[in-house]
């Protein structure tokens, strides 16, 4: 709503008065005579200051651009035309006629005795009506300073100059505007013409100061029938005789004005007086009606802005009745997770004792069962070495050779089969492995110094220094190829990069894309809220709704995941419906916006599980699936194409 200071400026710009108070912003009939008592009683306590100067009295009550600022009797016919007025408003006409009444009866009387009708103090009209009112004088009006002291210089005459004659006369008391000497070829010529205001009071200085001449005999009069002039000047002011005279003194009036009676200028005010009460009275009443549209406006806005208030109200006490509610679910839920954690401290505080009990009893047993071990090892070396002593080293070598020629056929499928299955290196570590082993056996038979023996041991050493020196080679190969992949693989992971940096600014309709992984979808958000609230409403409560599980999707703290195991024993971890949040949201909100949670969630633990925050991926949005670099390469190719074809 407008304050009334707001209303006070608007009305001081399309020139209507405002009231100073509340209580004067609009009275009935029956109060006028009480506030018109009010008004005047200020005015005569001297609240309200009226008379500002001898001869300025100002009205308190008119403000904006009106004239504020009359001599006595204007004011006090301004106050009683408007005081009586039927266009006024019933305020203003109270105002006035207590103005009314103050003058009459507390102003001095020489104040109330001055003519009302004339910008010029009581002695101004005197002076005017004294020389008559059909006189034709010089207008602008003129003085004329004749008998000028001069004297001769270079056979010219010279004299004052103009600005020490004004400074002169203005030291006197008479407001000239400018002195002007009047020249001819001989030089000065004693005569001066000094002009002063156009108004009534140019024309009372300019009456004045003929006046001060005529006192000491040195007027029109008297300079015309003197006979010795003096040194002294005269002075006058110009009327139609001096502007008929054929002199220099008349040939400069008749440059500068014209002539005028006081009657004749006394009309023309008045004309021009008139005209602007007229044009005055039509704006006020074009303002008055502005005034009543611009006061129907506000009360509109007002009303408008009541309304409005009331509605945002009615939403803040919504929402913050909303907020409470989330704030104790929110507390409700932390007291239940907070005794779950300390319920399972505890159980795991009683596993972890038991788990170190059973781990005291498992050192001990397998302190027992390792010395157990030993000695059964022990004793089955002993039994093996007299075994193998009792055996002829004929029948040693035959076992042995025969053993080595089985395990070299094993190995050769063996080695075969892994060709198939794995890589190089792989079948040449297994092969090198295994004629190590049997190199050991050949070196602990050949302790009897058996040629055969040894000739055999040579040669599997022979072999496994070739396979070695292969396994090396292949190892090198194997180490350049993994350090040319690992460069190519990051080549081709900056590519995606880019190919991804540059299919963000693509459209959203293309087949192959940018999607935001662990992203919220606003839709089932926006279409739950508009089956709850209506327009606009519905907008701002989904954004509110989709901005806090974002917040929550981002929390590292909030882990809604449980690991399950499959039927091969791989672990995996998936999402833990029973989570109180997620089971809050399915049931207030149903099955869509559960699901848009559930999805972002997954995605953000596959590609983001520590940081929490969004990761651009290369999707092929067709088949809902990460989509490969030369599908991207592919993409990218048949937009450059098209861009082409448009530029041929």
């Amino acid at each position: 709503m407008l304050s009334i200071t707001k209303l006070l400026i608007i009305s001081r710009i399309i020139g209507f008065a405002m009231p100073h108070s509340s209580e004067e912003a609009g009275i009935t009939e029956a109060d006028v005579e009480e506030y018109e008592y009010g008004q005047y009683t200020k005015l005569k306590k001297g609240y309200l200051k009226v008379k500002i100067s001898n001869s300025l009295y100002r009205c308190p009550f008119c403000y904006g651009n009106r004239k504020r600022d009359y001599r006595f009797k204007e004011l006090l016919e301004h106050a009683s035309g408007v005081g009586r007025s039927r266009s006024r408003i019933l305020r203003e006409k109270a105002q006035h006629l207590a103005l009314e009444k103050y003058m009459n009866r507390h102003l001095v009387v020489k104040d109330r005795s001055e003519p009302a009708t004339k910008p010029a103090s009581k002695s101004n009209y005197s002076e005017v009506y004294d020389h008559g009112k059909d006189q034709l004088f010089v207008h602008p009006w003129v003085g004329i300073v004749a008998n000028i002291k001069t004297i001769i210089k270079d056979g010219k005459y010279i004299g004052e100059s103009g600005s020490k004659l004004r400074d002169e006369l203005r030291n006197k008391g008479f407001n000239v505007l400018k002195a002007q000497p009047l020249w001819n070829y001989e030089g000065h010529s004693g005569y001066a013409v000094v002009e002063f205001d156009k108004d009534w009071a140019g024309f009372k200085d300019a009456i004045m100061f003929e006046k001060s001449f005529e006192v000491d005999h040195h007027g029109k009069k008297d300079y015309y029938s003197a006979k010795n002039r003096g040194d002294k000047p005269y002075g006058w002011v110009a009327r139609d005789d001096d502007y008929a005279s054929k002199s220099l003194v008349g040939f400069h009036l008749r440059k500068i004005g014209d002539l005028k009676t006081v009657s004749g200028k006394e009309a023309e005010e008045q004309r021009k007086t008139t005209k602007l009460v007229i044009k005055l009275t039509d704006t006020l009443e074009t303002n008055k009606v502005r005034l009543e549209e611009m006061q129907r406006k506000c009360s509109e806005t007002s009303t408008s802005l009541d309304i409005v208030m009331r509605e945002k109200d009615d939403m803040v006490k919504s929402f913050n009745e909303c907020i409470g509610k989330m704030q104790q679910k929110d507390r409700d839920y932390s007291k239940k997770i907070f005794s779950e954690h300390e319920r399972a401290r505890l159980q795991l505080d009683a596993q972890e004792k038991e788990l170190k009990k059973r781990e005291k009893q498992l050192q001990h047993q397998q302190a027992q069962n390792e010395t157990e071990k030993r000695e059964v090892h022990h004793a089955r070396r002993m039994f093996e070495m007299l075994n193998s002593e009792q055996k002829k080293a004929d029948e040693d070598v035959l076992r042995l050779a025969e053993d080595q020629r089985k395990q070299k056929e094993k190995l050769d499928r063996q080695i075969i089969e892994l060709q198939k299955k794995l890589d190089t290196k792989q079948a040449l570590e297994l092969e090198i492995e295994r004629m190590r082993g049997a190199l050991q056996v050949m070196k602990h038979m050949g302790e009897d110094e058996d040629t055969e023996v040894k000739k055999k041991i040579e040669s599997i050493q022979k072999d496994l220094k070739e396979k070695e020196e292969e396994y090396e080679e292949t190892e090198e190969l194997n180490q350049a190829l993994i350090i040319k992949e690992r460069k190519i693989n990051d080549e081709l992971q900056d590519a995606r990069k880019v190919l991804i940096s540059s299919l963000r600014e693509g459209s959203a309709r293309s087949t192959i894309g940018v999607k935001i992984m662990g992203a919220l979808d606003h839709k089932p958000f926006c279409s739950v809220m508009n089956r709850k609230f209506p327009g606009e409403e519905a907008d701002v409560k989904a954004a509110e709704l989709c901005s806090l599980w974002d917040d929550y999707l981002r929390d590292p703290s909030w882990h809604p995941f449980k690991i399950i195991v499959d039927n091969k024993g791989n672990t995996k971890e998936i999402i833990n419906a029973e989570d109180e949040k997620l089971k809050i949201l399915k049931e207030e909100y149903g099955e869509e916006v559960y699901d848009a949670v559930t999805v972002a969630l997954s995605e953000m633990n596959e590609y983001n599980p520590s940081g929490r925050y969004t990761v651009p991926e290369l999707w092929n949005f067709r088949e809902n699936r990460k989509a490969a670099l030369k599908e991207g390469v592919a993409h990218i190719l048949r937009i450059w194409k098209g861009h082409k074809r448009k530029r041929n």
